[in-house]
């Protein structure tokens, strides 16, 4: 793997250190300089970050899992693909299908090899089992898409009314690289609201579901976790009835999604897990639906679902390396 210094990064050495049918042969860093130390994977992984070297991935690795930004898995992971490996990438170079949104967003990402797909595992297992690259979603996507997929698949959704969602993310999502945003003293006993209308998931999200979305994030004094609040209308006589019947029956084999129904979850119930759970209230006499979904941005949000779909790509058990 490259881009093992980042906290995603991280986060997978522990993982596919202790998973059951994988071999960590080489965790690089995302450049030529190494990285220090990780004292905190002491006797998870005995090996060393190395300075990152594409050619030793392309000839000791049969799978290769990018945690590094995304100008460099713009560059790494075609030519990985055109070495016959299978990539995992957890940037976002190639998520976005639009040439002109990849452009804005990813202006470094050339067109996506060939075998590429999006990689939402519980939405995209068919995809994902054949791919040769799969662009893991966004933290933010990840949330949204599993929380409002399915009711748009079951009709319940009113497209006129707008979708809003107010994220809260843990600071760890802004990722490794010290800014004044993610200082300490900026973050603590504060909360702010940051990229309105100027965020890229909001249009990973508007991908996902073919409609405009209001996506507000904003950055909570955490290190880690996400919080959705989702506020949508369901078409005319739709209830919680036909709600709970939607979500139960896209997740009834997804060991990863716990639908809490009316009771709402929370960050705690999912940091350091791979679950995401979604919750839900109704308002029978207008019709309003507010949704709520929680997952760790570096678990389920990053690494966890990378190695989801690992476990799908090479057909082994989903919950392998992730209970």
């Amino acid at each position: 793997m490259a881009g093992a210094t980042g906290y995603a990064g991280q986060e997978l050495v522990r993982l596919l250190a202790r998973h059951p049918a994988a071999d960590l042969r080489l965790a690089m860093a995302s450049g030529a300089n190494g990285g220090r130390p990780a004292s905190a994977l002491a006797r998870i992984w005995r090996g060393d970050v190395a300075p990152l070297d594409p050619g030793r991935l392309a000839a000791e690795a049969d799978a290769v899992f990018l945690a590094v930004p995304e100008q460099a898995a713009a560059q790494l992971a075609p030519a990985l693909v055109a070495a016959g490996l299978r990539v995992f990438d957890l940037s976002g170079a190639f998520r976005l299908r639009d040439r002109a949104l990849r452009e804005r967003w990813y202006p470094h990402s050339p067109e996506p090899p060939a075998g590429a797909t999006y990689g939402l595992t519980e939405l995209d297992r068919a995809a994902v089992r054949d791919a040769r690259l799969v662009a893991c979603p966004g933290c933010y996507p990840t949330a949204a898409l599993l929380a409002l997929r399915p009711l748009q698949a079951a009709g319940l959704l009113r497209p006129d009314a707008g979708i809003v969602i107010d994220a809260k993310s843990g600071v760890s999502g802004a990722g490794k690289t010290p800014s004044e945003r993610t200082h300490f003293s900026e973050c603590h006993g504060n909360v702010g609201a940051y990229g309105v209308f100027a965020h890229r998931h909001a249009a990973e999200i508007e991908q996902g579901l073919g409609l405009d979305v209001t996506f507000v994030p904003h950055l909570v004094p955490l290190d880690r976790g996400i919080l959705e609040t989702i506020y949508v209308r369901l078409r005319a006589g739709a209830g919680s009835g036909e709600v709970a019947a939607a979500y139960h029956a896209a997740y009834a084999e997804a060991p990863f999604v716990r639908l809490t129904g009316d009771a709402l979850p929370e960050i705690k119930h999912v940091a350091h897990t791979n679950f995401c759970d979604i919750g839900w209230r109704v308002d029978g006499d207008t019709g309003r639906l507010v949704i709520v979904a929680c997952i760790d941005n570096l678990i389920k949000g990053a690494a966890g679902q990378a190695v989801q779909n690992f476990n799908v790509a090479f057909d082994l058990d989903e919950r392998a390396g992730l209970e």
